[in-house]
């Protein structure tokens, strides 16, 4: 937190309109790193970051950070740095709270000492109650598969958190394509995002595209391949998405880092990042990609070939009794498992 780093300037950074007509900024401090960064650290590096140039920031109830976060989001509002106004605060729930959406938003915003949320996401689209740091291996006799009736209920009582003022936007997180056109044909207030797994080593493009010709903003996580991720979620045979050698051919031309080749290639492909750091010249060096869109178009194109349709956060932990795989997860077959 000592080193002396180049602050950007926010104005600087593009941001992109959904289709409610509210701007989001191209990249977002995310806010879980691994299991093993304390929660002051991360809200230190809140209030860094947003010291330095960020206004989006992405929380989430189950990170488990979300009072320590609330006390950095005060601190720079109390101190003029900025507005609440100028911030996008983005805040997710739990599996275990579908049946208490308004419960668990009003929650996170006592904890994170806010009126509103600018966004509000379904983390899984699994109404179970598991534990969030639990092994891969773990399994809950009580999981079910996705249920379009009951993600609906669920749905229907974020769409009153709009009505009611405490959330300005709603969006889904992990939701395949299956099951976004069964959401789709029930709502009232369509999702403004689908927060998903996006880097160059998966890169999703049929989801994308779908999204995209929905009006649903696609937001990436592990936007660099996460290499700090917990160890339960790394297997010997997941590429690194930084040692790509097209990230590395471009890396090298622009004498850039190739993880800031990654954020680059997202944002000009139309997605908002969202990694984190705790380091500040690691964190201001994400944010400064997105000042410049300084890959060409031959590249972008020549970067589909780093796609090696490698999934790094699986989801085994939401697996029901009698799925064949983590594959079920994900509808890989084209069908939603229901």
């Amino acid at each position: 937190m000592e080193e002396q780093v180049k602050k950007i300037d926010p104005n600087l950074v593009a941001k992109r309109t959904l289709y409610t007509g509210d701007e989001i900024p191209v990249i977002g401090l995310g806010t879980f790193g691994s299991d093993s960064i304390p929660h002051k650290t991360v809200a230190e590096t809140v209030k860094s970051a947003i010291e330095g140039g960020y206004r989006h920031i992405d929380c989430a109830a189950v990170y488990m950070n979300e009072e320590h976060i609330g006390k950095s989001l005060a601190a720079v509002i109390n101190e003029g740095i900025v507005t609440r106004e100028e911030l996008w605060i983005t805040g997710k729930f739990w599996n275990d709270k579908h049946k208490e959406v308004e419960a668990s938003c009003r929650q996170t915003l006592k904890d994170l000492q806010l009126d509103y949320l600018d966004l509000y996401l379904v983390h899984w689209p699994f109404p179970n109650d598991h534990a969030p740091h639990c092994d891969v291996d773990s399994r809950n006799p009580d999981s079910t598969p996705f249920n379009i009736d009951a993600y609906m209920e669920t749905w229907s009582a974020m769409e009153s958190l709009v009505e009611n003022g405490l959330v300005k936007n709603i969006g889904t997180s992990n939701v395949t394509v299956p099951k976004m056109k069964l959401i789709l044909e029930r709502v009232t207030i369509k999702p403004a995002v689908n927060q998903m797994e996006l880097h160059p080593c998966f890169q999703q493009p049929e989801l994308f595209d779908f999204m995209v010709e929905n009006g649903i903003q696609p937001i990436g996580y592990s936007p660099i391949g996460s290499p700090n991720r917990p160890e339960r979620n790394k297997t010997e045979a997941d590429p690194i998405d930084t040692q790509d050698p097209v990230v590395q051919k471009i890396a090298k031309r622009l004498n850039i880092h190739p993880a800031t080749v990654c954020l680059k290639w997202a944002i000009q492909r139309g997605q908002i990042p969202i990694p984190f750091s705790t380091n500040p010249r690691n964190y201001l060096s994400n944010l400064e990609a997105a000042t410049t869109m300084s890959i060409t178009p031959e590249e972008m194109e020549e970067m589909k070939s780093a796609d090696k349709n490698s999934r790094l956060i699986r989801g085994q932990i939401f697996l029901w009794e009698g799925a064949d795989s983590w594959e079920d997860l994900w509808d890989l077959d084209g069908f939603c498992h229901i």
